[in-house]
């Protein structure tokens, strides 16, 4: 008898992404997402951060909504609002449960740059009624992100980071600006889960979010990182 499962359809496949100076790729297990981690993205979202009194919080997407930077997706259903979010991401290396934030580094295998495309008139309208933003959030297509730099325990402190639109400047910030750093953030995301090799972690954006149409172009970067590229195509 073979020890082989029979399945009635394939399963999915698994979701990976390419590994700078190497022909392995990275193969992705989840993806978690911090929410208003810029001090002036809080803002223009209408819900300032106040870090003494609260803590990180998160979202997740499917890794079927994972697509490699230079892709184009369609304009997805039930939005008129689509828009841009650009982020550093940080790969997971290493296990990690409970993590201090002095050791964190140990877990981190590199960054890449990424995107967080949301449906906001729908996100907008669940958070308003205290409901799950997974309609506006967690979207096929909608976690985009270049290939894996390998940095292992390296921790990102600044650098630029930055989107165009059609080539006019949409986004621009630091991460140094972040309101939570990437030690912070392992630690905390470590009380909740018992965090794996694949992980990924889309660290916030910054200010200047905005909505795009069919046709745009987006590009953005992080500097030492390297560069994202998305385009929007015809509604799905």
């Amino acid at each position: 008898m073979s020890s082989n499962p029979s399945y009635l359809w394939n399963p999915p496949p698994v979701m990976s992404l390419p590994v700078q100076g190497s022909t392995q790729r990275l193969p992705i297990n989840r993806l978690f997402f911090v929410g208003r981690n810029y001090h002036a993205h809080a803002v223009e979202m209408g819900k300032p951060v106040d870090k003494s009194v609260e803590r990180p919080f998160y979202f997740t997407k499917a890794p079927q909504t994972l697509v490699q930077s230079g892709a184009t997706v369609a304009y997805p259903p039930g939005t008129a609002n689509y828009h841009f979010e650009m982020e550093l991401v940080l790969a997971i290396g290493k296990p990690g449960f409970r993590v201090k934030a002095e050791d964190a580094h140990e877990l981190i295998y590199g960054y890449a740059p990424g995107l967080d495309m949301t449906r906001r008139d729908l996100q907008l309208v669940a958070r308003d009624k205290g409901r799950p933003w997974d309609l506006g959030k967690d979207v096929e297509e909608s976690s985009v992100c270049g290939e894996i730099v390998p940095r292992p325990g390296q921790v990102i402190e600044r650098g630029e980071i930055a989107l165009s639109v059609n080539g006019e400047s949409k986004q621009q910030s630091d991460v140094d600006k972040l309101i939570w750093n990437l030690r912070e953030i392992i630690a905390d995301l470590s009380q909740f889960y018992h965090l794996q090799p694949g992980d990924l972690i889309y660290t916030g954006t910054p200010e200047g979010v905005g909505a795009v149409l069919p046709g745009d172009r987006i590009e953005g970067h992080v500097a030492g990182v390297g560069r994202v590229a998305l385009t929007v195509g015809p509604a799905a």
